[in-house]
């Protein structure tokens, strides 16, 4: 089993401190992530929280899965690795077109 957990369903409102609040119990926590969104600068409703071992990640899903927190009920499991992200730039727009007069 992975160390890193997925915390979905997260209210805006919640913070690092209390993440590390609910998953102490479970074990050693290693980091917490709360992603921000680029244009609002507001949290994305999930975080990631990496547990010292497997042993603790499977008890942190036992001990936080459907505990309320801040209103929500949170749900916790395995976090799935990240995809390879492909390119840059927006993909194959087709042929450049030339800048030149066509008549």
């Amino acid at each position: 089993m992975n160390t890193k957990l997925y915390v979905g369903n997260l209210s805006y409102d919640t913070g690092e401190a209390k993440l590390r609040e609910l998953f102490s119990p479970a074990g050693t926590i290693r980091s917490v992530t709360i992603p921000m969104d680029r244009m609002t600068n507001q949290p994305r409703g999930f975080a990631f929280v990496e547990m010292e071992s497997p042993a603790d990640a499977l008890k942190a899903i036992k001990l936080c899965n459907g505990q309320e927190v801040d209103g929500r009920e949170i749900k916790v499991n395995e976090a799935k690795p990240q995809e390879a992200r492909t390119g840059g730039g927006g993909g194959d727009r087709g042929p450049r077109r030339s800048n030149q007069n066509r008549w």
